[in-house]
């Protein structure tokens, strides 16, 4: 693994921590995660990804992040 590849890796956890406590969308799948009985790291791995593809999505649409936006394939 490359060093810059680390640092990523480790913002996006650090991204994951600050999602965790303020958007509700993550909150909401920590939470469904470690009530399962999952471990809480595990959990924050599942937010990171998450706020990953979030952020690709974003960036392919082009439209402005919108919290209460619903999938049309849902």
């Amino acid at each position: 693994m490359t060093k810059d590849r680390k640092i990523y890796g480790i913002l996006v956890f650090l991204a994951a921590f600050s999602a965790y406590k303020y958007n509700r969308g993550c909150k909401a799948l920590f939470d469904r995660i470690v009530a399962k009985g999952k471990r809480a790291k595990l959990a924050l791995i599942a937010v990171a990804n998450k706020l990953l593809k979030q952020a690709f999505a974003i960036a392919k649409s082009g439209l402005p992040y919108d919290e209460n936006y619903v999938s049309k394939l849902a």
